[in-house]
């Protein structure tokens, strides 16, 4: 798949999950203005109730609260209507006619007094009450409010106090503005036209309350599509990744039947040159020819027992005969190697040997083709003049460290990532004169780890790179 279709696919995956977001949080605020909806309609339901008992109970106060209460609380109409009905005499009066004037007097009161007499306990009990029944279990505020006043009479229970005087704490001032301002609010006592009170309810925690209700679905919807998110980012570095290792596998593949195609080429070449008459009666021609033969065979043989080297490594199906050896002395070897390839290139190759304790517990074998490996992309990746130094130290006596470091090409951030990958090879731009099966570096990482060691590599684009090999000095047991 091309990577413009995968991108075209990304895009696609991307504007389906913003818009199921969108649609998820459209539906999510839509049942929260609903459920604020049905939260508003109880109060005013549950208020309602609240005047109902509140009219009941001012319109059964008995005679004798009459007797004992304050002139003040009766108009003039009142009060003549209540001295004329004190006046009269029992009898000739039916028990109905009497008991429907007693029942008529609490509406001579005035309707200030109706509010001033109202019992602040039955209040508290009422509201409660009427809340509860519908279903609205949570904190409130509340006040009775008088017109004549232009004040609260009462919050949460409790007179206020020197009302109008200026006297109130900031805090009841705060709670007096909160009440003043609130959106629950029911008349109280209305006398004709003209409110003479309302009852005003404030709720600190609506918000929370109504949340509570919509929890469930909100935190599924954010789960699920913090799931989706994670999974279509995790496909999304998957698709990325396997489009890498293929790239990476058919240039390997390619590699391979280039480096295969030589000598199989050279090998047929040598072999139709033996069967050739002026040449099959020349022994000295047939044993150069013969050499050329062996000699290609063995480098294909190379090439395959590397690959097969790679995927015992990867299945650890091999095992390390650890010895006692001269990391300087294996190192000195490898250098004498590829000396002859620098030196064409007529580049240079020094080692600085600072190691006190150069003597590890090491396979001889992987360990020297560790340092050929190192060596070899360092010239394979160098400059026309390579400048390659080989140097060693010891650290913390437990470690010994070995540092390759080239003047070649270098190589960026990016690249370092996947440097010690399988069949990962660093782009070199218009050179195709660096050859190889990009095994070179990651049977280096599979045999340092091995050894119970560890490589890293610093690198700077165009000022060549160090690879840094750190291997323990003694094993604590074999492999």
């Amino acid at each position: 798949m091309s990577k413009k279709a995968i991108w075209i696919i990304i895009g696609l995956m991307i504007a389906a999950m913003l818009g199921i977001a969108a649609i998820q949080m459209l539906y999510i605020n839509w049942q929260f203005k609903l459920d604020d909806q049905k939260f508003d309609d109880k109060v005013f339901e549950a208020l309602a109730i609240v005047k109902t008992q509140l009219e009941d109970d001012a319109e059964t106060i008995n005679l004798e609260l009459f007797k004992k209460s304050n002139s003040k609380l009766f108009d003039k109409e009142g009060k003549e209507a209540i001295k004329s009905y004190l006046k009269r005499p029992n009898e000739g009066w039916s028990a109905g006619l009497r008991n429907y004037e007693l029942s008529s007097i609490p509406f001579l009161l005035k309707p200030e007094a109706k509010l001033e007499s109202i019992d602040l306990k039955k209040l508290d009990g009422y509201i409660r009450q009427a809340f509860d029944s519908k279903g609205l279990i949570l904190d409130y505020d509340y006040g009775v409010y008088s017109m004549k006043l232009a004040d609260f009479s009462s919050v949460n229970g409790h007179f206020i106090a020197n009302v109008g005087s200026g006297a109130a704490s900031h805090q009841e001032t705060d709670l007096n503005s909160i009440l003043h301002n609130t959106l629950y609010s029911i008349p109280l006592f209305e006398n004709g036209e003209t409110e003479v009170g309302a009852l005003k309810v404030n709720f600190p925690s609506k918000r929370s309350f109504i949340l509570s209700s919509i929890w469930l679905p909100l935190l599924g919807s954010l789960l699920f599509t913090g799931l989706i998110a994670f999974c279509f980012i995790y496909t999304v570095m998957v698709v990325f990744r396997q489009k890498k290792v293929s790239e990476m596998k058919t240039d390997f593949i390619n590699n391979m039947t280039h480096e295969f195609k030589t000598p199989i080429a050279t090998i047929s070449l040598a072999s139709d040159s033996i069967l050739s008459p002026s040449i099959i009666s020349n022994e000295d021609k047939i044993r150069r020819f013969l050499g050329i033969i062996k000699q290609e065979n063995t480098r294909m043989l190379n090439q395959v027992e590397k690959v097969l080297q790679m995927a015992r490594i990867d299945k650890r199906e091999f095992e390390l005969n650890l010895t006692k050896v001269n990391v300087h002395d294996t190192i000195t070897k490898a250098v004498e190697n590829s000396r002859l390839k620098v030196e064409v290139k007529e580049g240079v190759i020094d080692t600085k040997y600072s190691a006190s304790v150069a003597e590890i517990d090491a396979d001889q074998n992987h360990l020297s083709n560790i340092f050929n490996n190192l060596l070899d992309n360092a010239v394979k990746y160098s400059t026309d003049k390579p400048h390659i130094v080989v140097t060693t130290r010891n650290v913390n006596n437990d470690f010994i460290e070995i540092v390759v470091e080239d003047n070649g090409i270098g190589m960026t951030k990016e690249s370092q990532k996947y440097i010690f990958n399988k069949f990962y090879r660093v782009h070199t731009g218009n050179r195709h004169d660096v050859k190889g099966f990009g095994l070179g570096l990651s049977y280096v990482k599979a045999l340092a780890e091995a050894h119970r060691g560890e490589i890293s590599v610093k690198s700077e684009l165009g000022k060549g790179s160090k690879f840094i090999l750190k291997i323990p000095i003694l094993q604590s047991d074999q492999t």
